[in-house]
């Protein structure tokens, strides 16, 4: 599986470990950045990510901020992506069970490397659940379509 991966400057340090941990486990990961601590616009590095996986380049993504939440309003804005904000394996999990989140949003400074980890691994391990889950989906597909005209 390919994951296409970005951070503001908060979220750079959890990135970088994340990224390693994928790579080691088998994951073609692509790094879209940032590539330092220096202080940068979370927006750009969600859109980036949110593109790559809009378009098809990769087929999840997670991206990283200081909360998770900029950049994951960021990565939102692209029709087709779902990003969830995650601060447990729990909410991960239902995130693709339910959701069929296409990317994970962390917070650096939410959740530690050990936790990080944990919801990685639940959110990738995670298949959408279709069914009365997909007619929901596909709800908020229409929304996207409303108010793109």
């Amino acid at each position: 599986m390919k994951i296409g991966i970005g951070s503001d400057h908060g979220g750079y340090n959890l990135k970088s470990e994340i990224a390693d941990y994928l790579k080691k486990r088998g994951y073609e990961v692509i790094d879209f950045g940032t590539c330092g601590n220096e202080s940068v616009d979370y927006p750009d590095f969600g859109l980036k990510v949110a593109e790559a996986v809009k378009n098809g380049e990769c087929e999840r993504g997670i991206v990283i901020c200081g909360t998770g939440l900029g950049i994951s309003i960021s990565a939102n804005k692209v029709p087709g992506i779902r990003a969830a904000v995650c601060t447990n394996s729990f909410m991960a999990r239902m995130s693709r069970e339910h959701n069929d989140a296409n990317i994970l949003a962390l917070g650096e400074r939410v959740v530690g490397l050990d936790l990080a980890i944990d919801i990685v691994d639940a959110w990738l391990k995670a298949e959408f659940q279709g069914g009365r889950h997909a007619t929901r989906v596909a709800k908020i597909g229409e929304i996207e379509k409303k108010y793109s005209k």
